[in-house]
């Protein structure tokens, strides 16, 4: 699965991040192809609560260990 980035908190302002079957991940500067649209999300990260409005998956929150501030918009591909 491939999540296409744009947006400020991020090592680069546009990136894309590939998760492989076996559970690890990389990440790349620009946008790497193919791209098949699967969903488009907003995440939100602020101190260490983060908040993501995806099209498929509705609103979910989450905690995380460090703090952060990111606004990121997302693109989902296969």
């Amino acid at each position: 699965m491939k999540f296409i980035e744009f947006g400020i908190g991020n090592r680069w302002l546009i990136r894309t991040e590939t998760e492989l079957s076996d559970g690890t991940e990389f990440e790349e500067r620009g946008i790497t192809g193919p791209v098949i649209f699967q969903s488009v999300y907003i995440r939100i990260w602020i101190g260490k609560t983060v908040w993501i409005a995806d099209w498929k998956e509705g609103l979910k929150r989450s905690t995380k260990q460090r703090r952060a501030f990111k606004l990121i918009i997302g693109v989902v591909s296969r």
